[in-house]
This record gives C-alpha cells, sequence and structure tokens, in this order.
C-alpha cells in the first residue's frame, strides 16, 4: 500500500508539476526592431530568483521595442566584504541582455554592512564620508568589469530625499562629493564610460525640510557646489500623477513636463548640451491609489508622452517605471507595471508593442478616456 501511495505522488509529480524552463542561448545577439528607439523601461531583476524569469522579461522588452533598460545593481550584494567580489548575480543579467541586444543604465546604491562600522541605527541607505572611496572603487570595478554593455552608470538613486540619504538631512554638497569621488575613480580605469547624476525625487518639499528638498532646488544647489564637472548627463525621476503629459510646466506643480525645468536649470548653468535620460516616469491606473489615472487615459497619455520625448532633442531616453517585478508588491506600486509577475501583459505593454513596430501611428487607445462626467 505504501509503495502504491509513493509512486502514486511520483506520478503526479512528473505529469502535472511543470519542468522549470531551460535557458535558450543564441550565438548571435537580437537587434531590437523598433520605431522609438527612446523608449526604455526600468526592470527590477537582480532580484529575480530564477535565470529563465531574467531571460524571458529582458525577451519581452526586447519584443516590446524597448533598446535600454535601468536596472538596480545594489553594492551589498556584489561585495560582501572589503576583499570578496562576488559578481555572479550581476553577470547573468549582463549576459542576458546583451543576447537580447539592450544596453543597460545601471543605478548604484545599497551599503554593505561592513561600509557602516560604527554607525549607530544605519539603514541601507546609509553611506559614511569615510566609506566613499570604497563605494567609488566597487563602481569603479563595476564599470570595467560591464563596460561594453553599459549606456551609462548612474551615482546613487533621489539623494534630495531623506529616506535615500540615510534618513540624514540631505546635502547636496555631501552629494558631490561621492560624486567628485566616484567619478574620478571611474574615470581612472574606465574614461569612456558615461557618469549619470542621480534622478532626484520630483517633490515641493522647502528648505530645512525634514523630508527632503526640492529637485529643483537641490540641482540648483548641485550646480552651485561645482557638480557639473563630475557627470557627464542626468538622470531625471518625473512621474505624470493624475496629470496629461501636455500639462504646462510648473514650478509648483509635479507633472511630466517638470524634466523641461530641470534641463532649464542645466541650460542656465551652462550645461544643456549634457544629455538627459528620463530614468523614471509613468502613470499609475491602481484604483485604490488617489493619484492614479484610468486604464485607457495610462495608455493615451504614456504614448503621448513617449511622443513628446522623440521631439525633445536633448532627451537620450524616455524609461517606464517598472517593466515587471518579481514578485506582487500588493500596493499601489504595482499599478505601474507593464507585465506581471506571471508574465501577463496589459494594454501598455500592447499598446507600446504597436506603436514602436509601426502598428499604430497615433497616441489615441483602443477605447477613449473618461470624461469627467463619466466618472
Amino acid at each position: 500500500m505504501w509503495l502504491r501511495r509513493v509512486l502514486s505522488i511520483i506520478l503526479i509529480y512528473v505529469y502535472l508539476i511543470p519542468p522549470r524552463a531551460q535557458l535558450q542561448h543564441v550565438d548571435q545577439p537580437y537587434v531590437v526592431h523598433t520605431t522609438s528607439p527612446k523608449l526604455c523601461v526600468h526592470t527590477r531583476l537582480t532580484d529575480e530568483v530564477e535565470d529563465w524569469k531574467v531571460q524571458y522579461t529582458l525577451q519581452l522588452v526586447r519584443e516590446m521595442g524597448a533598446t535600454h533598460i535601468v536596472e538596480f545593481f545594489p553594492w551589498a550584494y556584489a561585495q560582501p566584504t572589503p576583499s570578496t567580489y562576488d559578481w555572479r548575480n550581476f553577470d547573468r543579467l549582463f549576459e542576458q541582455s546583451h543576447e537580447q541586444g539592450l544596453k543597460v543604465f545601471a543605478r548604484m546604491g545599497l551599503v554593505p554592512a561592513w561600509a557602516q562600522t560604527g554607525i549607530a541605527n544605519p539603514t541601507l541607505n546609509t553611506l559614511p564620508v569615510s566609506a566613499y572611496p570604497n563605494f567609488a572603487q566597487f563602481v569603479a570595478e563595476f564599470a570595467e568589469r560591464y563596460q561594453t554593455q553599459l549606456a551609462g552608470v548612474i551615482i546613487w538613486n533621489e539623494p534630495n530625499i531623506s529616506f535615500e540619504w540615510g534618513y540624514n538631512a540631505v546635502d547636496a554638497v555631501a552629494y558631490v562629493d561621492l560624486l567628485r569621488i566616484t567619478y574620478e575613480t571611474v574615470k581612472r580605469q574606465s574614461p569612456h564610460i558615461p557618469i549619470l547624476l542621480a534622478g532626484l525625487a520630483p517633490t515641493l518639499e522647502p528648505l530645512n525640510s525634514s523630508y527632503g528638498l526640492n529637485d529643483l532646488i537641490y540641482l540648483e544647489q548641485i550646480y552651485e557646489a561645482g557638480g557639473n564637472s563630475y557627470f557627464d548627463g542626468v538622470a531625471v525621476h518625473t512621474y505624470g500623477f493624475t496629470h496629461p503629459p501636455d500639462a504646462p510646466a510648473d514650478r509648483m506643480q509635479l507633472n511630466f513636463r517638470r524634466v523641461e525645468l530641470l534641463h532649464g536649470i542645466m541650460e542656465r548653468f551652462g550645461d544643456g548640451e549634457k544629455p538627459v535620460i528620463i530614468t523614471e516616469t509613468g502613470w499609475n491606473d491602481d484604483p485604490a491609489w488617489v493619484f492614479s489615472v484610468k486604464p485607457s487615459q495610462r495608455i493615451q497619455y504614456t504614448l503621448q508622452a513617449l511622443h513628446m520625448a522623440e521631439r525633445w532633442e536633448w532627451l537620450d531616453q524616455m524609461c517606464l517605471w517598472v517593466f515587471r517585478t518579481p514578485a506582487p508588491l500588493n500596493s499601489y506600486q504595482d499599478g505601474f507595471a507593464l507585465v506581471s509577475p506571471s508574465f501577463v501583459g496589459d494594454g501598455l505593454y500592447s499598446s507600446l508593442q504597436q506603436h514602436t513596430q509601426g502598428q499604430q501611428t497615433g497616441d489615441t487607445p483602443w477605447l477613449d478616456p473618461p470624461t469627467h462626467g463619466d466618472e
């Protein structure tokens, strides 16, 4: 009897549980076919466990017609001790990106515990000044290792808000110091690698706020501290929230065209020729979030924004947040995703694919967005 039960369990396992997918390698990298080479997406793959899911995610990115990805590469994942590097997680991502014909903007951050010795109650974003050279050397080793596939290296993330600055008071001068040390260290080893200024959080926080600082003021402070000598381009975070993409830029309003105000500051400081890369943007259609829009509006607004981006000569890429997460976040953040954790694409994915493959020439989705009278 027991043997029959064991055999039954084995048969169930063999016939009912699908086998693990195998990686399919190619002899030559794919070529991304697209009519919109500025389209880019922010992926979240360094936390993906299974290799085939990394490969399939990047395949879907290519098939959508995006040419670049932005990915977060946590320092703590690759340098567990001061003298030890473990590149395996990052290697697989770059290997698969290369096979799919994608270039990578690498966002650097997340501090290992060994670099925080002596710091009371540090967070994952707490980077003491004494560890700036350690971070810089890590970025230099990273850039040298992956130099053929890098479109740029982004130094930190949203340093104008306290959370991303280790719950310390935000400090543009301190960020410029980190930027300078990292820039000089990377350029000694890989002088051709573009160093990008961190994308700043779009916020209206005033001076002396404990939460952060207005991104426009923070960028001005970077220039006033001489930071323009230590970056080759500017990463930008600009979200639409509930506004259409053509809503006018306004210093007291957070919307998609805030990127124009940031570029205007660059021009005012004589830096207007440097490229701008929108590394986070998009609209959210989670009905539980107060700043969400209808699904049809999200499609229309994104397509309109892409058309605008294609006309801006100073803009290199427009990267949507977020392509897919390894697991549901169970929050409003899921409303930004183009593809679900189980690889189901939404209407925005399909519309963008149609656009990049020349099947959709306008920016009107299949369903008109509701008017206020319909809501």
